[in-house]
């Protein structure tokens, strides 16, 4: 892990951006975080584009840090500035076809579109926390936050750092995934737009009833994919605190 950059906030929080290898991520610190002190770590989970994703990711990482918790990220394959693949982008033009003529969009097409994703951005996950990890402001244990949701369920089924899971129902889930579903017994937390556009409303229900936690809560609520209510994420986040701390 190499940082870039760093910036401090005027509410303490540090914020260092930085590279893996060659992938870009980003990581923001409390003010009380030290090497006598470590700080509890949250990964956040988005759906690609950090300088796209920015200002929605550091306020969901200063709201954390305001609880006492760290909080990184890092960019998915193919998005943002790293190297584009033709399967995927091919996959992702079939998949907006099928919306705009009003098609059903086939599990053939989501298993291009997703699959590949999962199987590489899950151990690039786990390389950047076996790095944050060896940082001395930084301790256990780890929750996950955010979305693709079939990373977060990937993540939570083998990286056993990840104590809880917070969980953003908003992309279309391979049936493959519902197998690995079972497989969850951490406890989690899924938020679900009701009127989500780009969201298949039963795949999530129908995910959220596999997940074989024995605490798993779904917070539903009217309006669109970015029309989360702040009571919806601040319930998100005292779950966290709950099982993070």
């Amino acid at each position: 892990m190499h940082f870039t950059s760093e910036q401090r906030f005027d509410d303490g929080v540090l914020e260092r951006e930085f590279t893996l290898g060659e992938i870009p991520g980003i990581l923001w610190t409390p003010g009380s975080a030290s090497g006598s002190a470590p700080a509890p770590l949250i990964l956040i989970g988005h759906p690609g584009g950090l300088h796209t994703m920015y200002p929605r990711l550091v306020g969901r990482a200063r709201h954390s840090a305001a609880d006492g918790f760290a909080a990184a990220t890092i960019e998915l394959p193919g998005s943002g500035d790293r190297p584009r693949s033709a399967a995927a982008e091919q996959a992702r033009a079939d998949l907006r076809r099928a919306v705009e003529a009003g098609e059903p969009v086939s599990d053939e097409i989501v298993d291009r579109l997703v699959l590949p994703l999962v199987d590489k951005a899950v151990p690039e996950w786990q390389a950047a926390l076996d790095a944050l990890l060896a940082l001395p402001e930084i301790g256990g244990p780890v929750g996950y936050s955010g979305g693709v949701i079939s990373i977060g369920v990937r993540l939570a089924r083998v990286e056993p750092r990840i104590s809880a899971a917070v969980l953003f129902a908003g992309s279309y889930v391979p049936r493959a995934m519902f197998e690995e579903a079972r497989q969850v017994t951490i406890p989690l937390h899924v938020l679900l737009q009701w009127d989500d556009e780009g969201n298949d409303r039963q795949a999530a229900l129908d995910l959220f009833d596999a997940f074989g936690s024995k605490e798993k809560t779904l917070n539903a609520n009217l309006g669109g994919h970015t029309g989360v209510p702040q009571f919806a994420g601040d319930a998100a986040a005292q779950f966290l605190t709950r099982h993070l701390r």
